[in-house]
């Protein structure tokens, strides 16, 4: 019976990180998706309290991406009922940024829930591809774009950013496993997580983003978590595959939001 048990659970999680992968967009490798692990890299990055020269290397070749600097507040509605999701931009600085400079452009407002895995076991719900803004765009086809961003015309990417706990920085461009850290991660993906969708390329998250609907321990350190509902996850629960954001707003912490100049 145990046996059994365990074979389920394993058929379960390869289904469920197939499920989360993003599609590749046009200019993307691969699809925007949630779970998937990569090969260890066996890359070593300190977690001494002075950031390590691998650390500061790699978060310094993103200087040009927008940045939270401590809390802030988003209240996204869906079907006329608010989900209120507190970002963490002390431990992911650079993916809650990214998220708040997206929801200052509107660029969620209008957008589908393309991907809700609730069966065999509740998993997550997945939306944030630019493209669903667009009512005639093939169903099949979303869950493969990222933002565009006007000023360069291309698709704007932020690393996998990941901070172990007892870290004095958060690990960038690798998988917890891949950058060889034992340590769990500060933001785990428990119920109610808000975490960056992406391809198995680490630095491949854009826009699409997902709530988990259960506790999901098996993405951490793997998929970088930068917030949590916190009032709201009734109407998590009862999202379906096509329902859209009526609007997403920064409600409260926009003072440690620090765009790109």
């Amino acid at each position: 019976m145990q046996m059994q048990i365990k074979i389920q659970r394993w058929l379960f999680s390869l289904l469920i990180i197939g499920a989360l992968f993003v599609g590749g967009c046009s200019n993307s490798p691969m699809a925007n998706s949630t779970p998937t692990s990569n090969p260890a890299s066996g890359e070593n990055i300190s977690l001494s309290p002075s950031p390590s020269p691998a650390a500061v290397a790699t978060s310094s070749q993103f200087s040009n991406l927008p940045r939270l600097e401590g809390k802030a507040t988003v209240v996204m509605t869906v079907k006329g009922s608010p989900i209120t999701i507190e970002l963490d931009g002390t431990n992911a600085p650079i993916t809650a940024g990214n998220f708040v400079d997206l929801v200052q452009k509107g660029v969620y407002d209008g957008l589908v829930f393309h991907r809700v895995v609730r069966e065999p076991q509740p998993f997550v719900v997945q939306g944030g591809d630019p493209q669903g803004k667009d009512p005639k765009f093939p169903t099949a086809r979303l869950g493969t774009g990222g933002f565009i961003d006007p000023k360069t015309s291309a698709e704007r990417r932020i690393p996998l950013e990941i901070k172990a706990k007892g870290a004095a920085n958060p690990t960038y461009s690798a998988t917890l496993e891949e950058a060889g850290v034992k340590e769990k991660p500060v933001l785990m993906h428990s119920r109610g997580a808000v975490a960056m969708a992406r391809s198995q390329s680490p630095d491949s998250a854009s826009s699409q983003f997902y709530i988990t609907l259960t506790d999901v321990p098996f993405l951490d350190g793997s998929y970088a978590v930068f917030g949590y509902v916190k009032q709201g996850m009734d109407v998590v629960d009862k999202i379906e595959a096509g329902d859209r954001i009526d609007k997403a707003t920064v409600t409260q912490g926009l003072e440690n939001f620090k765009p790109v100049q």
